[in-house]
This record gives C-alpha cells, structure tokens and sequence, in this order.
C-alpha cells in the first residue's frame, strides 16, 4: 500500500548550524504497539498504513518516508538553574513537518530512535515505560483540554535498552507544533550569532505568529505572544493539579504546548510543595513553584531577544519588561477565572476567589485529594451525598464551615443545583492518570507483554469528564505513599 505522509519540511531549510542530518538507523525487530487513528487521520496520513511492516520501520527510525528528512535539533538550556551552552536532540529526530486538515503545521518527531551528535555519551535510546508514559500521559492532557504535544504511535524495537537493568527499547512518535524552546534561542545568543538568532526568530513568529510576519515590531509581539501562551498555560496546569518536574528552559515550548512528559505527575493530596521527580532534590519544580519557574524562563528568552527588540539597550529591556509582564495577566486572568468555575460559580469576584483559596488551604491541612474533592462538589451541590468525607480529609468537619459559605454563596445568586453540578463536572475531571494507575499499566505491559490495561485505562481518560461507573477503580488514587518519577524518554 506504501506510506503518504505529506511532508513540508520548513526547518531542515534552516542553516546547517540550526541542525544536524541523521541517517535511518537499522533494527532487530520493530512492531507497531499502538497507533493514534484519530490524530493520523488529522494529519492527513492513513492510519492503516502505519500498522505495516514500513510503518513500523519508519517510525522507528530504521527506515525513510519519501519525502522525510530526518534531522536532530540543536539547542542549549538553563537544567536546574544552570547554563548549559550544548543540548540537542540526544534521543530524537525530526522526521519533517505536516501541514494537518485544519491548516496547522506540525512537526513528526521520534524520540529513542538513537545517538544523535547531541547525545553526550549516552546512547539515544528509550525504554517502553517511559514511552508509554508519554503517550498516555499526554494524551489525556489533550483530553483535558490542555495544549500539549501528541502522540501518534508507539514502536517496540525488538532490542534491548539497558539502564538500572535491561529494559525492552521502544519509539514514540511525537506531534508538536513546533520543537522550538527556550533554549534554542538561547543556544544562538549565548554564541553571538545574531543572524542565526533573527533568523530562528523569524521562523518561529511566521510558524507561530503568522499577523505578525511584516510587523515592524514582530520581536516585541512574538514575546509578547509566548509571554501570554505560557501563563495561560502553567495556570490550567495548576488547575489540574499537573506537576511537569523538568521546567528546564529547553523543556519550554515557544507555541505554548506541554512538552516533554519526563517525570511527571498528578496531586494526590493538595501540597504546593509536592515533588515526584527523583532528581528534584531541592524542590525547584514543585508544583507550587511552576508559576515562577515560568515567569523566570520567560526572562532568559527575554535576554536572547534584546539584540532584537531595540539597538537601544534602554528601549530593548523596557520592550522585554512590558512583554515579560503579560505572562502575569494572563496566568492570573486563566487562574482565578478557573479556580472559581471549579467551585461552581460562573463568574466571580475577589470574595468568590477567596472563598476558593480557603478549600485549597483546608485541602492542605486535611490531606485531601486535590481531584476527587473538587469532583465531589458537584454531588454535594445536588444534596445527593455528603461527599466531602470521601475524599480524604482527616476531619471532615474541618471544611463543614466552607460548605456553609459555598452553599450561602450559591443561594444568594439563585443558581440552580443541578446547573451547578453540571458545570462543576464540565470543568472538574472524574478521571486523571493516576499515579499509581500509570504504574500499574505500564508494569503489565513491560513484565507481561500485557497491554491491555494500557488500552483500558486510555480510553477511560479520554473521557475525562463523564463519570462512567464502571471505571470507578481508574480513578480510585489507591494507597497515598511516597512516589518518585525518572526522566525516561
């Protein structure tokens, strides 16, 4: 049948320094595990032909798409607040870039299909648990209603990738609508390249920002742009209870997605302080941190782009400061707006905010779960149940007061109950990828070669909102204990 994909690769076009060629690199054994229809049909690609033996060589990197023209991406990053001059694409390749159904182009990357220039001594390779992770993960984030890369298909390479012990190697390709970072801007200015930076500047705003191609002020309203993107962005992860754990400045996107699902997380129970990642000693990436991890990424590509922004250096950090404080607006605006609406109030105001502040702060002394207490507002607003037992807190009576003020507030504004519970569930997931639910997926599919757990417990999250019943046990968090996530793909 052969493979179409409609490539139209607009980076590869960049200058060599931008990227480096790789080659198709030969396999044992790849077999397709998964492959995403929904998304390959909104990519334009027939969904049946990635399920062959050339869909599993070319997504595994073993072999080339006509029109393909694999390279790996340079870039540098701030890694736990250090400078770090050279990164890259060390485990990935960019196949090419799609222009997709609706008109939006997007970029086909594998990641674990081996060494790259960038690699660093290690050996580009991923292991199938981390590459399920991804795409579960990522996936439901899509689901949920939050930018964020995709997954299109997973391969399993039929070698052997060894880390603390041996592993079975896998592929994930991955759908973004760009791969350009904070630290791609960042590797060129650190260099002193500035044709190289006004050039990745020019590309990401006509990638990006398209309106303001011919603007004569295009560097100031591209960061404007990202300023806003990544503000709304880290506020609906806060709303979700989404822990990233890797906010280094080159696992920052410029188009506003989610990227790079390493060793990510869901609250269990409600702590700003929490912290899954093993290599987060220090809590830099808590999850009450990531508001101004984000404010400060923002301020390294604000760097980068005064050569840009004015020759003038006092016009240029006047231009990067006023932009750098839309990301502010636009958290705060997305925030606070959400944290009401999750409450169950449709508008609101600095009382309504308040009042939704409070829950979090008993939350945090109950040790309630962040995720099913705001779900079980919407029963309770019905008088169906006394729900705010379930959900974890030590002494239910310690958030009786607060349900007295909620429901006074509801009253005073004539809301109709079962409205409320509505939009409490339109906005409140029944079901996240539980902690230790992705755990116990992904370990049957690498011990047992059992993937049907996997394929259960996706196509639950799909469906994030409905409460389906009979999936009760996938949102069920199951014994709170202590939990630590790796970096993986």
């Amino acid at each position: 049948m052969g493979i179409a994909i409609p490539f139209d690769n607009s980076y590869a076009r960049l200058p060599r320094g931008f990227h480096a060629s790789i080659a198709p690199k030969p396999l044992a054994r790849p077999e397709i595990v998964k492959v995403n229809h929904a998304l390959a049909t909104e990519l334009g690609i027939d969904p049946a032909s990635l399920e062959t033996e050339e869909g599993a060589a070319i997504l595994s990197g073993a072999g080339a798409a006509p029109g393909s023209e694999p390279i790996a991406l340079v870039y540098a990053g701030h890694q736990f607040g250090q400078f770090v001059p050279r990164l890259g694409d060390g485990r990935a390749l960019l196949l090419g870039e799609v222009v997709d159904r609706n008109g939006r182009r997007r970029d086909l990357q594998l990641k674990g299909s081996g060494i790259t220039p960038y690699s660093r001594q290690g050996d580009g390779l991923a292991a199938l648990g981390p590459v399920l992770r991804e795409y579960l993960v990522s996936e439901a984030m899509h689901a949920l209603g939050v930018p964020t890369t995709r997954s299109l298909a997973i391969v399993t390479t039929g070698e052997t990738v060894y880390r603390e012990t041996e592993f079975p190697g896998a592929v994930l390709t991955r759908v973004a609508a760009s791969h350009i970072r904070v630290g791609t801007f960042q590797y060129f200015a650190a260099r002193g390249e500035d044709e190289n930076l006004r050039a990745l500047a020019d590309h990401a705003i006509a990638r990006h920002q398209p309106d303001a191609v011919d603007a004569p002020d295009r560097y100031r309203r591209f960061l404007e742009g990202v300023a806003r993107r990544q503000g709304a962005l880290i506020a609906r992860w806060m709303l979700l209870g989404f822990v990233h754990g890797v906010m280094n400045t080159d696992n920052m996107a410029v188009s506003g997605e989610t990227i790079d699902y390493g060793p990510c997380a869901f609250l269990d129970r409600y702590d700003p302080a929490t912290v899954f990642s093993s290599i987060d000693r220090g809590g830099r990436y808590a999850y009450g941190n990531q508001p101004a991890i984000g404010q400060w990424n923002l301020a390294r590509l604000a760097e980068c782009l005064l050569p840009l922004l004015s020759s003038v250096e006092a016009e240029a950090m006047e231009q990067a400061t006023g932009a750098l404080s839309l990301y502010a607006d636009a958290f705060n605006e997305t925030y606070r707006q959400g944290l009401i609406e999750k409450i169950g109030l449709p508008d609101g105001d600095e009382a309504d905010t308040a009042l939704a502040e409070d829950l979090l702060d008993r939350m945090k002394i109950g040790g309630a779960d962040f995720t099913a207490t705001f779900r079980a507002l919407a029963p309770l607003a019905e008088g169906t149940t006394g729900a705010m037992s379930e959900v974890g807190f030590a002494d239910p009576s310690s958030v009786r007061e607060w349900e007295e003020a909620w429901r006074n507030k509801l009253a005073a504004r004539n809301l109709d109950p079962k409205q409320v519970a509505g939009s409490i569930r339109r906005v409140n997931p029944a079901f996240i990828p539980r902690n230790q639910r992705v755990e116990e997926v992904i370990a049957a599919a690498v011990e047992n070669g059992d993937f049907a757990p996997f394929e259960a417990f996706l196509s639950v999250l799909m469906r994030p909102f409905d409460d389906q019943p009979a999936a009760a046990r996938w949102a069920d968090p199951g014994p709170v204990a202590p939990y630590r996530t790796f970096c993986g793909t």
